[in-house]
């Protein structure tokens, strides 16, 4: 509406200079008419939702000015007012929270063996006991156990542990795992609508559609600057006799400080946020990430960087660290598994000389073998290895000194003989420190680690780092329960990156995506989605927050504080409603260019 009420003012302007004052009239009548009637509307849906705001102080100014034919005043209210809603309406139309990303990973169909044949059969068919395929980089369709040897699974959706895991016959599996091997035949535990990752669906969509929608900031001040205006504007047509003191009360309370100020101060913060790689997806998070004071952070991909690296080797028989190295990632280059990638990166990272592997078998989710260089090397875990060579047992203080919390062991053999063991960790993130103590700073009392890891590793990782308190072994419901649980300590932030943190993300005041490597889930399911792999992000974007939340309310209660004055002057007869409205335009002016010191002048950025 705002280009068409932009161009019929400016035929009005033209047509009043030309001397048609009638034309101009007119078209001053139809442009204030034609808000009037769709703001109109407006007020009688949000009453009837029992929503109150201050649009209705506009309606009576654009009203007023109509019955008492101050037709100009009318369309320059219409003018301030409709400029104001594109505004706000801009900082509103950010990414709907869909769950279209969430829903396309979920499985449509699954593979069923039928009277000895494979049928292609919907989710929904599904029944316990069920016998399916899952092949290699599908998505397990249902809650099951292995009728295979083996399986290699990736349940970093679930569980957001970045390393896969072996589950033997008739082991449990989760639906919404990945097959990382081979594929492997599953018996259902569970009908589709039942499982563990429909019920990751449920979980963030209840959540979502139970969170309240924050009301815009100026309306919190509606109800009192109404009754002001009104007893203002009254009691000047009752001492003076004069409705025209009155309309000229309403119009210079037209509350467009508070309508033109805020969205700008808050587009401005979410513009600032962008150029630090945060996407603020609306005006309500922006003003809920000042308020925050309890922080859940999960472990993996956020507070540790998701992904496993090389952190020591132990060697015996003469060999060197860089050659064990260079032996494993050479048989490595034969294997997609994440541990495979760490060693081939750390390896590339030395400059060493990689060899091609020959003859290469892997045991998914266990191990490798094969030749390097004419020499048999095997590496996996402490049980593959001992099969490979036909010992029970290793040496003791290689075997005891990969026991470490929060590690994972790569047993390494040459020939047949144990050569040593490579040690990788998820390691927590550089900035991690800083960014606990940053939040501290910016008034949060309450910093929590959730994660799904067993609590010995996770009671190691968050040592040091300042944690109230550490939550561990948990599923998504159960992170989901605890954010509800902190409502109580105030509003409450969660920061996760993986599936398993959606429903979490959802459940929370204001819920943030590590979105650079995280899921497209996590990232929907977020109010704020940070979009490079750094968690110092984070606090820049609450210190952005919070100034630009501040200069909003410095914008409104000087917009407010003046127009009080403008409004006692019309009551007094010193403004006409002509002059009212242009008043009202110069306080617009100045508080907009307030507003805009949220972006113009940037605060001061965390390191790195």
């Amino acid at each position: 509406m705002l280009p068409a009420l932009v161009l019929v003012l400016a035929i009005s302007a033209a047509a009043w200079l030309a001397g048609r004052h009638d034309i101009a009239d007119a078209l001053w009548i139809a442009a204030t008419g034609a808000v009037l009637a769709v703001l109109s509307v407006e007020i009688v849906g949000s009453l009837r939702r029992g929503e109150f705001g201050l649009d209705l102080i506009a309606a009576l100014a654009m009203a007023g000015a109509l019955a008492f034919g101050e037709n100009l005043a009318g369309a320059i209210v219409a003018l301030m007012f409709t400029g104001g809603e594109a505004l706000e309406a801009y900082a509103q139309r950010r990414a709907a929270r869909e769950m279209t990303a969430l829903l396309g990973r979920l499985p449509r169909t699954a593979t069923r063996y039928e009277d000895g044949r494979l049928c292609e059969v919907p989710l929904d068919d599904l029944a316990p006991g069920d016998r399916l395929l899952v092949r290699r980089g599908e998505v397990v369709p249902v809650d099951g156990t292995v009728d295979s040897p083996s399986a290699a699974l990736d349940q970093s959706a679930l569980t957001g542990e970045p390393l896969p895991v072996r589950r033997a016959h008739g082991e449990p599996v989760l639906s919404g795992s990945t097959n990382a091997g081979d594929a492997f035949d599953l018996v259902a535990t569970h009908a589709a609508a039942d499982s563990t990752y429909a019920g990751i669906v449920r979980l963030v969509t209840a959540a979502q559609q139970s969170k309240a929608p924050m009301a815009r900031l100026a309306d919190r001040f509606a109800l009192g600057f109404l009754a002001l205006t009104l007893l203002i504007a009254s009691a000047a047509w009752a001492f003076s006799g004069e409705a025209v003191r009155a309309l000229a009360v309403l119009v210079i309370a037209t509350p467009c400080p508070l309508i033109l100020a805020v969205p700008v101060a808050i587009i401005s913060g979410i513009s600032r946020c962008a150029g630090r790689g945060v996407l603020v997806k609306d005006g309500g998070a922006l003003e809920g990430l000042a308020k925050v004071r309890t922080v859940l952070l999960d472990k993996t991909g956020t507070l540790t960087g998701g992904r496993p690296r090389l952190v020591a080797v132990r060697t015996r028989n003469g060999l060197t660290p860089d050659e064990l190295l260079r032996l494993a990632a050479s048989l490595d280059q034969g294997s997609a598994h994440v541990v495979a990638e760490a060693l081939v990166a750390a390896a590339q990272e030395k400059g060493l000389a990689l060899e091609p592997p020959e003859e290469v078998r892997e045991d998914p989710g266990a191990g490798i073998v094969g030749r390097v260089g004419g020499r048999r090397i095997a590496l996996g875990g402490w049980d593959f290895v001992a099969r490979q060579t036909g010992t029970g047992s290793f040496d003791a203080e290689i075997a005891d000194w990969t026991q470490q919390p929060g590690t994972v062991a790569v047993a390494v053999t040459v020939d047949g003989e144990l050569a040593g063991a490579l040690m990788l960790a998820d390691e927590v993130r550089g900035e991690a420190g800083g960014v606990l103590r940053q939040l501290r700073r910016l008034g949060v009392s309450r910093i929590l680690l959730a994660t799904g890891d067993e609590t010995r590793r996770a009671n190691a990782i968050a040592q040091g780092l300042g944690f109230d308190a550490v939550v561990s072994e948990m599923m998504p419901q159960d992170k989901t329960r605890a954010v509800v649980a902190e409502h109580a300590n105030g509003p409450v932030m969660m920061v996760g990156d993986g599936v398993n943190d959606a429903p979490a993300l959802a459940a929370a005041d204001i819920g943030v995506a590590m979105g650079a490597r995280g899921s497209a889930a996590s990232s929907e399911a977020a109010n704020v989605v940070i979009l490079v792999d750094r968690l110092d992000r984070l606090t820049d974007a609450m210190r952005i927050a919070r100034r630009s939340r501040a200069i909003a309310l410095q914008s409104v209660y000087t917009g407010i504080g003046l127009s009080v004055l403008g409004m006692i002057a019309a009551a007094f007869g010193w403004l006409a409603p002509v002059e009212g409205a242009l008043l009202q335009e110069l306080i617009d002016v100045a508080v907009i260019l307030n507003a805009l010191r949220a972006i113009a002048d940037p605060p001061q950025d965390a390191a790195g």
